[in-house]
């Protein structure tokens, strides 16, 4: 299986990621790398915030999507794809497959949050509600792709996803090439991994820093004992960053490119949120503002350097909104 992986690994490089740009830049429109003022004299850091949170679907996701859509062979395009979601990665897969006129299964945990489910279908897919949690969800799309003849298409180990996604390194590169240290959060690894495909590949001198819940380390155990491992589920208010485990393919990508890993408690979480709206008065989501959380947790060490922060998503509920800026610390 290990074998399997690294054969995987090795299709994610450069060349993959340039070819991945000209699929996607037809498509997509780069995104907005924001320099906010007030920000950077405040936290006395020259910092950049990369908006991936104003893509379709309000997620970077819809990147590697996309990517995966072009290089649909005949087969799955006649068969249709199943994927197994809590949100973004569902409605960038919807979204692209539509595009493509792919019939598109997205299967959901019970309880899952009704606005997000909302979207998911609005983008045209067929949303099956199953499982007690997200592994179960998994679990169902892999008897769909048995049984019903799906193509089942998993987050973050598929090369093409991994390259699509990379693309925003490029863009990142592209108008910021001084720039010294990119922080990304990490869930399941695919928009790390992308961006440390880059960073190995155009300048291995920029420091790459991790985000994850404090709660649900499974990234930041992994890379300290250098082998993959799952730690037990445990609720933190960052939806996107609840993976027990990171992906096999991200973390082989990952685990010798990323310099730190900063994790983040619930409350720090939260303030991420409201320091979106402070500073750059965009919507984002818990996951999607946990870097620049992170870069304000440690901005003393990222003083005299140039910093991108990487804003996932904004898909964040009226509801969840509503609470956390209703808690103490909001601005």
């Amino acid at each position: 299986m290990e074998k399997h992986f690294r054969e995987m690994m090795e299709q994610v490089n450069m060349s993959a990621v340039f070819k991945a740009r000209r699929v996607v830049q037809r498509v997509l429109p780069p995104t907005l790398l924001a320099r906010y003022e007030r920000l950077c004299a405040d936290w006395g850091t020259d910092i950049y915030v990369k908006h991936e949170n104003h893509l379709p679907t309000n997620s970077f996701k819809v990147r590697g999507a996309v990517n995966f859509m072009a290089h649909a062979t005949p087969q799955v395009a006649r068969s249709g794809i199943v994927v197994a979601t809590r949100g973004n990665h569902g409605m960038a897969v919807a979204w692209a497959a539509r595009d493509r006129g792919i019939f598109c299964n997205v299967v959901v945990p019970e309880g899952n949050d009704a606005e997000m489910n909302a979207e998911i279908a609005s983008y045209g897919a067929q949303l099956i509600i199953k499982g007690a949690d997200f592994y179960e969800a998994q679990d169902y799309c892999e008897e769909l792709a048995e049984n019903a003849g799906y193509y089942y298409l998993r987050q973050g180990n598929d090369p093409h996803l991994i390259a699509g996604t990379a693309v925003m390194g490029l863009e990142i590169f592209e108008e910021l090439p001084e720039v010294d240290t990119i922080l990304m959060p990490i869930g399941g690894g695919t928009g790390c991994a992308a961006l440390a495909t880059v960073i190995r590949g155009i300048n291995p001198r920029v420091e790459l820093i991790g985000v994850q819940a404090h709660n649900v380390p499974s990234f930041y155990e992994s890379w300290k004992r250098k082998e993959k491992v799952t730690v037990p589920m445990k609720h933190t208010v960052a939806d996107g960053l609840a993976a027990r485990s990171v992906f096999e393919v991200p973390f082989l990508l990952l685990k010798d490119v990323v310099s730190d890993v900063v994790l983040l408690t619930e409350e720090e979480l939260l303030e991420g949120v409201r320091m979106a709206l402070r500073y750059t008065h965009n919507l984002a989501e818990v996951a999607g503002a946990a870097a620049l959380a992170a870069a304000y947790k440690i901005r003393d060490r990222l003083a005299g350097k140039k910093v991108v922060v990487v804003m996932t998503g904004g898909n964040i509920t009226y509801e969840r909104l509503e609470k956390i800026l209703a808690q103490q610390g909001a601005g």
